[in-house]
């Protein structure tokens, strides 16, 4: 069984003051925390074995999950209060093992087929696969024309040929071997891609990422909209 390396353990300052006493990760969705939602997202395509990479408020963690049984097997590990995210996943590796591994973050909700990415990430043979989707801006964009005249307004286009890390990342064990750099994405893939040995698998379906807690309010609206994903359990509301 593939071991699921989950990054839970960062402070979460955009989300204050919510995160004063949570994990972001534990910030609830539909009355669950997010990371449970990311968990099932993962049981519901095969994978049973979790290391949660745990570090600020890693009590919260263990208080919520000690004898919950979601069928899967959970192990939190303390990888550092103040750890960053290339330095969690380092330190979370005697807990891996199998020839690959995957890691994600414990705030981002998507519809990627994991075992896809396995396989290309098999067939592809590097030491890494990122899971991009398509970037979409957060801001309304202009186009302006001669004397300033808005030619146009779009609110929160999709930017054509740019995609984002929405992590949901394969990893060969050996990558500790190359592994140089605290910071997963300024300094450990950066490396990775310069020696050619990362792929991305480009996924143009679902993905949210929980930044802040108006992310988490978006995404209940959107469910209350259009229907959960099939791992969700909405909660049952007031009438």
């Amino acid at each position: 069984m593939m071991k699921v390396v989950i990054l839970c353990g960062g402070q979460g300052i955009r989300a204050f003051p919510f995160t004063t006493y949570l994990p972001k990760p534990m910030l609830p969705l539909g009355g669950t925390p997010v990371i449970v939602h990311v968990i099932k997202s993962f049981i519901a395509q095969g994978f049973r074995e979790f290391v949660l990479a745990a570090g600020y408020r890693k009590s919260v963690l263990e208080d919520y999950f000690d004898g919950k049984n979601l069928g899967a097997s959970i192990e939190i590990v303390d990888t550092g209060d103040e750890a960053d995210t290339g330095s969690r996943i380092f330190n979370a590796r005697r807990h891996i093992d199998g020839d690959l591994f995957i890691a994600t973050y414990g705030d981002g909700l998507s519809d990627v087929p994991m075992n896809d990415v396995v396989a290309f990430h098999r067939n592809h043979g590097k030491l890494a696969t990122i899971t991009s989707v398509p970037m979409y801006s957060q801001y309304g964009v202009l186009t302006v024309g001669n004397g300033g005249c808005v030619d146009s307004f779009v609110e929160k286009p999709l930017i054509d040929a740019h995609w984002i890390n929405a992590g949901f990342m394969v990893f060969r064990r050996e990558i500790f071997d190359h592994w140089h750099g605290d910071n997963l994405e300024r300094e450990v893939l950066p490396r990775l891609i310069a020696a050619g040995e990362v792929h991305s698998y480009c996924h143009p379906g679902f993905f949210k990422s929980f930044d802040s807690y108006k992310d988490v309010v978006e995404m209940d609206e959107m469910l209350d909209r259009g229907g959960p994903p099939p791992w969700f359990q909405r909660r049952e509301r007031a009438a």
